[in-house]
């Protein structure tokens, strides 16, 4: 097995590491509402695709209080003795 002749310095090692690096590819500004948004992906702000309403998001509605319903109570029936 082949075995390094010199130790490889710290320069020379972080040198051949500057490729190794991760890029961001790909983003675009969704043309509806200018969002930052991965290209050919639905954009999840607005629901836009190709110029579309893909996502139509429905209104927001006015919350209702709901109260819940009492519980009916029943009322102890007299027992009848057997005669």
């Amino acid at each position: 097995m082949a075995v390094p002749f010199r130790r490889t310095s710290k320069t020379s090692k972080r040198m051949r590491r500057t490729h190794f690096k991760l890029s961001v590819s790909g983003l675009v500004k969704c043309p509806n509402c200018g969002a930052t948004i991965k290209s050919h992906n639905v954009c999840p702000k607005c629901g836009h695709y190709n110029g579309k309403d893909v996502m139509s998001k429905p209104k927001e509605e006015k919350a209702v209080d709901v109260k819940p319903a009492k519980k009916a109570t029943k009322k102890a029936a007299p027992k009848k003795e057997a005669e």
